[in-house]
């Protein structure tokens, strides 16, 4: 799914293609899903007739984020990025969700890994949502598209009057190259959680954009486990993830969401693959011979690297591990208990009180 360099790229190809140029008219197709609080006519109506001056992703502007309050499950993602109109009105805001996208036309479309073999360059695309016919006096045409698709469904298109003030973009954490924490404050925000670190990177309301195979990345560089405690890290650990954070995030962007760009020594060049077909061995940059494992973790699937990447067993690792056993445990329980109730009250509906067992009937004799 599209991660923060993708969301990146889509704000690069505003600036490229509209900054400076006038909707001059709107396609809209209706989904009353992906238009959020608002019809596709009411979208098309807000824009028409406006100059794009810029396009940007969240974290250049915002404040500071709040590192005391933790949520997960988190409603918004940070797969979103804003068009600024000039003229008064409100501002669209563009969230991707698993499979959103922007295309322009005539212009070679960047696949995201997953889904290269299925995507296609058709006009207009499957699944689109609005195009903006952009005035262009350059094209033949006399217009540049540019068209939003989503093929899940999962992506929202807003207006709102203030992108960074708003949600869903005030709601979220740090965006690891903009607005990166210093390490002080990353590492006293690490220290109070006790979440596998990988559930913390994917929490949208920590960090803003980081997706799964971002974290996986950021967790193999700085050979951490994903699956040990925030607050069993140290020092060193906390600094690595604190640099590969960014570097990761840099690389990625730098390489405009082009993954045949990423470095050959990213964990990314060898993860991917399911089944019989899955990838187990990788070499890592000393030469040696790497084995890929995948466990889940906060309801993803995560690759590491067993050879650099190991749980510790601190006595906090194995508390946390044992506690969520116990949960498991007191959940089973629970739930025979409420098994035995139901079978209970199924035995009264039948004439059998609950606990007791049946009478056998007393046989009359006839004389």
């Amino acid at each position: 799914m599209p991660e923060l360099p993708e969301v990146e790229r889509a704000a690069a190809l505003i600036r490229e293609h509209a900054v400076g140029k006038l909707i001059h008219h709107v396609d809209t197709f209706d989904d009353s899903l992906v238009f959020s609080g608002f019809t596709h006519l009411e979208f098309a109506h807000e824009v028409t007739g406006r100059v794009v001056k810029d396009a940007a992703r969240y974290g250049n502007n915002s404040a500071s984020p709040q590192y005391n309050v933790i949520r997960f499950f988190f409603p918004y993602s940070g797969k979103c990025f804003y068009i600024q109109l000039q003229g008064s009105g409100r501002t669209p805001v563009l969230h991707f969700g698993m499979t959103g996208a922007l295309q322009v036309r005539g212009h070679v479309t960047v696949k995201y890994k997953s889904t290269a073999s299925s995507a296609s360059d058709m006009w207009p695309p499957r699944f689109v949502k609005f195009i903006l016919y952009i005035q262009d006096g350059s094209s033949a045409a006399g217009f540049t598209e540019i068209a939003f698709s989503d093929a899940r469904r999962l992506g929202r298109i807003r207006l709102v009057g203030s992108p960074l003030n708003e949600p869903p973009i005030s709601e979220l954490g740090f965006d690891p190259v903009l607005s990166m924490p210093s390490l002080e404050d990353f590492h006293a925000s690490l220290s109070k959680r006790t979440c596998p670190v990988k559930a913390l990177l994917l929490d949208q309301a920590f960090s803003a954009g980081v997706g799964n195979y971002l974290a996986d990345e950021i967790l193999y560089q700085a050979r951490v486990h994903p699956e040990q405690r925030c607050s069993t890290l140290d020092r060193d650990q906390v600094i690595a993830l604190h640099h590969h954070i960014t570097d990761v995030c840099r690389v990625a962007v730098q390489a405009n969401a082009d993954d045949s760009k990423y470095p050959e020594h990213w964990l990314f060049k060898h993860r991917w693959g399911k089944g019989k077909n899955a990838k187990t061995v990788m070499k890592l940059p000393s030469g040696e011979p790497a084995t890929i494992r995948w466990i889940t973790v906060a309801g993803r699937t995560s690759a590491y690297v067993t050879e650099v990447q190991k749980l510790p067993s601190s006595r906090e690792n194995v508390l946390n591990s044992a506690a969520a056993s116990d949960g498991a445990v007191i959940h089973d329980t629970v739930a025979q208990r409420r098994s035995q109730r139901r079978q209970s009250r199924h035995a009264y509906d039948d004439g059998v009180e609950p606990g007791r067992p049946e009478r056998p009937k007393r046989r009359r004799t006839v004389k």
